[in-house]
Order: structure tokens, then C-alpha cells, then sequence
């Protein structure tokens, strides 16, 4: 399953970094991101790939996909659709989303659900613009859990070559341990084209390993 997305990434992505969350797609404008994150345990490197799109379907409304895959072992693909809820102004915006899909273990597949309520805001420091975004999110798989998830993202778009970005996940399963996952990265703009590059680093509850993690953006 894994080569399968990889090989839709690289047909799906030949066409200025944007974020989800709170934030809705122009009309038919879209937005792609892909990513890797390679952990070492012991002399074995293992992986995971994800692959993110939303696309403007109409002014209130945006459509996506969201695919993770760990080395052919478990994984997910869910379509969504966003929706605005309320404009604050310069205080934020809440948004809603609403997604369907299956998770999987080796071949076996299951139905999944999910629900998010996304806040978003730009902000001002003193290195330039940039956004916050909380997203709390209840998500069902059918034979497994039902897992409750929090989610915290912020970074710069200040319009220099390089800005930080932090993205901090996490997620809880009555009767087991929380799960948390801290991303800190730096996100590249070369001087022509609408790519943007991610390279950063993952510590998580679950490994003792350092990850590393390299992402590509477009939207257009």
C-alpha cells in the first residue's frame, strides 16, 4: 500500500505553503503535502509516509484527502470535507470537518470516522507573520478504539527563505496512555516556484529514537 500512495504522490504533486485547519481553500485552489519521517531502532530503519491534499470545491466548502502509511504494516486513507463556522475577525475562525475513510492492519481493513473542530489565527511576533491553529478531533475505527485527539501547529510566513514551524499532536484511547508527538521544523522557500520544504525532527511517546522528517508543500 505504501508504493501504491508514493506512486499517486509523485503524479498527484507535479503542478506558497498554506496550512489547513481553520483556513478554507479558495475556489478551485488546492493545496499538497507529502512527508517521510525515518526512525532508527537498533540497526533497522523504519518508516512513515503520509500524503495530505484539499482542494477549493466551492467558497465554503473544501474537500481532501488524508493518507499515513507505516511501512505496509497499519495505516489510513479518510476524504473529508471543511466547512467555516464563524469568523471572530482578528481574533480567529472556527471551522468543521467531517471525514470518512478505512484503517487498515497488514490486510485486514476496517470502516473509520471522524470529527474536527478547528481554531485558526493569524498572528504578529516580533520575527514577522504567522499562524496558530488548535484542532481537536474524535476519531472512530471500527474494531479498534475510539480516540480522542488535540493537536496544536504554529509557524512564521514572514517571506524570508527559511521560517521555524512547530507541530505538536496528541491523541488518547481510554485505558491506555496518552500519546503525544512534538515536531520542530524548518520550512525552506526556494526563490522561484510554489514549493515549500520541510525538514525536521520527531520525538514521540511510543519510541526512544529520535526521527527525522522531510516534507514537501505546493498549492496552486
Amino acid at each position: 500500500m505504501a508504493r501504491q500512495v508514493l506512486i499517486f504522490v509523485l503524479v498527484f504533486t507535479l503542478g506558497t505553503p498554506a496550512w489547513p485547519g481553520a483556513w478554507l481553500r479558495e475556489k478551485d485552489s488546492s493545496f499538497t503535502a507529502i512527508s517521510v519521517t525515518v526512525f532508527k531502532e537498533e540497526d533497522v530503519y523504519k518508516y512513515k509516509s503520509s500524503l495530505y491534499a484539499e482542494w477549493g470545491l466551492r467558497p465554503k466548502l473544501t474537500i481532501g484527502l488524508d493518507a499515513e502509511e507505516h511501512q505496509d504494516l497499519y495505516g489510513h486513507a479518510l476524504i473529508f470535507a471543511r466547512v467555516p463556522v464563524t469568523d471572530f475577525g482578528s481574533a480567529g475562525r472556527l471551522a468543521a470537518e467531517f471525514g470518512i475513510g478505512a484503517h487498515h492492519r497488514q490486510y485486514s481493513t476496517w470502516a473509520m470516522y471522524k470529527a474536527t473542530l478547528s481554531y485558526g489565527k493569524g498572528i504578529q511576533t516580533g520575527l514577522g507573520a504567522g499562524w496558530l491553529a488548535v484542532d481537536t478531533a474524535i476519531e472512530h475505527r471500527s474494531h479498534e478504539a475510539t480516540i480522542h485527539k488535540l493537536d496544536f501547529t504554529a509557524g512564521l510566513s514572514s517571506g524570508r527563505r527559511l521560517d521555524p514551524l512547530l507541530q505538536i499532536e496528541t491523541s488518547y484511547v481510554p485505558d491506555r496512555p496518552w500519546y503525544w508527538s512534538a515536531r520542530p521544523s524548518v520550512m525552506y522557500r526556494p526563490k522561484t516556484g510554489n514549493l515549500t520544504w520541510i525538514l525536521g525532527a520527531e520525538r514521540n511517546s511510543a519510541r526512544d529514537e529520535i526521527g527525522f522528517k522531510f516534507a514537501l508543500w505546493r498549492s496552486y
